[in-house]
C-alpha cells in the first residue's frame, strides 16, 4: 500500500492543537483525521477505514476493534492503557503503543511537592495567613522530613526519580513491587505489607489494571501503623476512596495528596473536598508544555513506524508479536 493511502485517526484529544502530529503525518503522506469522539457508535463510523489510531480517553472496546477490519496500531497519548481493551487488540492483531517515559520527570516532582506541601502544611497556612490567621500553633504538629521512611508501591522509572528526589532530604526508601528482582539507589525492596507498616509515607506508582484495582483498601489501610500520608499520582481507582474517606476520618492516615480520583472530576459532595489535611489536584502531574509536545510527537511516530513497516517505541501488548495484522520488516 502506498504512503500515500494510510488513514490514521484521532479519536480524541483535548491538548487544543495537532500541529506535531500533523507534521509527522506530512512527512509520509498520510491523511490525519481528528474526530473528537467518544461514544461506540461513533468511534466505529468514523474509524472503520483507519489503518492506525490515536487515543486519548475514549474506550477502545472488543466491539470497536472488531469492526476496524484495517487497523494495525492505537497509540495513546500517555502511559496507562486502561482505556484500550488489551486482551481484544491482541487478538486481532493490532498493536498497542504508548509513551511510558514522556512525564517522568513532571510526574516524580508533583508527587515530591505534594509530599512536601503535605508534611510542611504550607497550603495549610497559605490558606490561614489569606484569612487573617497569623498563628502557626493552627497548624501543629509538624514533624521533622529527616529520618522519615517512604514507601513507593512500584518502583519502575517514575518510582526511581521519586526516591532520587526525596533521599535529597534525608527520606530512607523501601518499594513493593512484584516485577522486579533488584533495585538500586538505596531502596530496600521489600513486601506490600511493610510498606504499608513501616511506611511514614506512601506514594503510589503502578498502572490500573485487575490486580492493582482497589490494591489498597480498607484492610490494607489498617495495617498502616504510623499514620502516613498517602500520595496517589498513578491512577484513582488503585485506591478504594470510600475506604479512603474512612482512613482519613479515622486517622489511619494522616492525610492525602491526590492528582487522581475514581471518579474525575470529582462529585461536588465529596467530603475531601472539605478536608484541610487532603492536597487535590486535577491530573495534572504529567503536565508541562515540554512534556504535552514530546508526547505528541512521539505518539505520532508510534503509528508512523508501524505504517512504514517498522516496530514502534513501545509495544504494550507483547502477545502480538507474531501475529500482527501490520507487515514489520525483520531489518
Amino acid at each position: 500500500m502506498a504512503s500515500s493511502e494510510h488513514r490514521v485517526v484521532i479519536t480524541d484529544c483535548d491538548h487544543g492543537s495537532i500541529q506535531e502530529e500533523k507534521e509527522e503525518f506530512d512527512r509520509m503522506g498520510a491523511e490525519l483525521l481528528l474526530a473528537q469522539v467518544r461514544e461506540e457508535e461513533d468511534l466505529i463510523h468514523v474509524c472503520r477505514e483507519a489503518d492506525g489510531l490515536i487515543n486519548q480517553y475514549a474506550l477502545l472496546t472488543r466491539r470497536v476493534f472488531e469492526n476496524l477490519p484495517k487497523c494495525k496500531i492505537v497509540a495513546r497519548y500517555g502511559v496507562g492503557v486502561d482505556s484500550i481493551d488489551l486482551r481484544a487488540a491482541t487478538d486481532l492483531g493490532i498493536i498497542v503503543a504508548n509513551v511510558p517515559d514522556y512525564c517522568i520527570d513532571e510526574v516524580a516532582s508533583h508527587t515530591v511537592a505534594m509530599i512536601l506541601t503535605l508534611a510542611r502544611k504550607t497550603a495549610f497556612f497559605d490558606h490561614q495567613v489569606k484569612s487573617n490567621q497569623w498563628d502557626f500553633r493552627k497548624g501543629v504538629p509538624i514533624h521533622r522530613i529527616q529520618g522519615k521512611t517512604l514507601g513507593l508501591i512500584g518502583c519502575g522509572k517514575i518510582g526511581l526519580e521519586v526516591a532520587k528526589r526525596i533521599s535529597a532530604f534525608g527520606v530512607e526508601v523501601m518499594t513493593f513491587d512484584p516485577y522486579i528482582q533488584r533495585v538500586e539507589g538505596g531502596i530496600k525492596l521489600t513486601d506490600l505489607e511493610t510498606v504499608l507498616r513501616k511506611s511514614d509515607f506512601i506514594s503510589i506508582h503502578c498502572p490500573l489494571n485487575d490486580s492493582t484495582r482497589h490494591l489498597i483498601g480498607e484492610k490494607e489501610f489498617q495495617k498502616m501503623e504510623r499514620s502516613p500520608l498517602l500520595i496517589n499520582t498513578s491512577r484513582g481507582p488503585i485506591v478504594d476512596e470510600k475506604s479512603l474517606i474512612q482512613a482519613l476520618l479515622n486517622g489511619l492516615i494522616s492525610g492525602a495528596g491526590l492528582d487522581v480520583l475514581e471518579t474525575e472530576p470529582p462529585d461536588p459532595k465529596n467530603p475531601m473536598l472539605k478536608m484541610e489535611n487532603v492536597l487535590l489536584s486535577p491530573h495534572v502531574g504529567f503536565y508541562s508544555e515540554e512534556s504535552i509536545s514530546e508526547l505528541k510527537r512521539r505518539t505520532a511516530r508510534n503509528v508512523s513506524e508501524v505504517l512504514k513497516g517498522k516496530w514502534p517505541g513501545s509495544v504494550v501488548n507483547q502477545g502480538v508479536i507474531g501475529k500482527t495484522r501490520a507487515t514489520i520488516s525483520m531489518d
